[in-house]
């Protein structure tokens, strides 16, 4: 008599977590893969990371993703860490090996890559970069980002210390260079506009804006918000406003980052296109 195979336990853990799409994205990637798991939404409370991870591992967990505020958390707790989890210095997604060693990888940088080459057709290589924003989820995009060969990248952020420090964490890998906000206008007046423009702080969420001249958009310049929504970010919003003509966000890179995960732990790579659709009709309530 054969017994039925437990389905594995797959999840995200956060706090907040009931905005989280990651459930849905997941099951579609499963029943597109035909392959054979649940996957849930945990909010779990800030000092009790370690130990629900642990718990979830013991109870036939095959992988989880990890989001605000957690992902430094799960950083400290893997026994062992990709390349890109160490230069990001973060963690998204865990997984344990068959010796039961908790691996952690970072698939930010590489979803943010794949939907702007991919999805949308824009070679990276040679492009100048600006990003704007020095927190974790800038420094998760950086060495994926330096690896196309871009020309240059230029941080800009409120704080002008943490672009320094952020800057100097990757110039190995790259052309990088800090620059505070208040003087962008007279670095474009010097070289133009950017060729890309990547908003990295949550201003959007709020229906914020950071300081930012106008001369940064040219109408060749593609502008990319991290965040999403149904509509034009405030960000997008205001690239269009002041001329550009190419306003992407970040729907594309949480798909495309939740596939990375996906591989990591099932070995399968799903199509992320239709995904993607069927979450923008949802939005848009189409």
């Amino acid at each position: 008599m054969t017994t039925v195979e437990q389905k594995k336990q797959y999840g995200v853990f956060g706090n907040p977590i009931n905005h989280s799409k990651s459930p849905t994205i997941h099951t579609l990637f499963a029943k597109q893969t035909q392959q054979q798991l649940q996957y849930d939404a945990f909010c779990i409370e800030i000092d009790q990371f370690n130990s629900a991870v642990g718990e979830f591992f013991t109870n036939n967990g095959g992988g989880l993703n990890v989001t605000v505020p957690f992902k430094e958390a799960a950083f400290k707790l893997a026994d062992n860490l990709t390349d890109r989890a160490s230069q990001a210095g973060a963690v998204n997604t865990l997984w344990q090996d068959q010796q039961g060693r908790l691996w952690g990888d970072n698939t930010d940088g590489v979803g943010l890559v794949r939907d702007i080459q991919q999805n949308h057709h824009y070679a990276l290589q040679d492009k100048r970069i600006l990003v704007i924003g020095a927190g974790g989820a800038v420094r998760g995009v950086m060495a994926p980002l330096l690896e196309t060969d871009p020309q240059s990248i230029t941080i800009a952020n409120r704080t002008h210390e943490k672009a320094e420090q952020l800057a100097c964490l990757f110039q190995a890998f790259g052309r990088v260079t800090a620059q505070k906000l208040s003087s962008l206008a007279s670095l474009v007046e010097s070289d133009g506009p950017f060729d890309l423009v990547i908003n990295g702080t949550a201003a959007s969420l709020a229906g914020e804006l950071p300081p930012l001249p106008k001369s940064l958009i040219g109408p060749n310049t593609l502008t990319y918000d991290m965040m999403y929504g149904p509509t034009l970010t405030v960000f997008n919003q205001w690239a269009k406003d002041v001329g550009g003509n190419m306003q992407l966000d970040g729907l594309g890179m949480l798909v495309e980052q939740a596939a990375e995960s996906f591989y990591c732990w099932r070995g399968i790579r799903p199509d992320t296109q239709s995904v993607i659709r069927q979450l923008l009709c949802e939005m848009q309530g189409t």
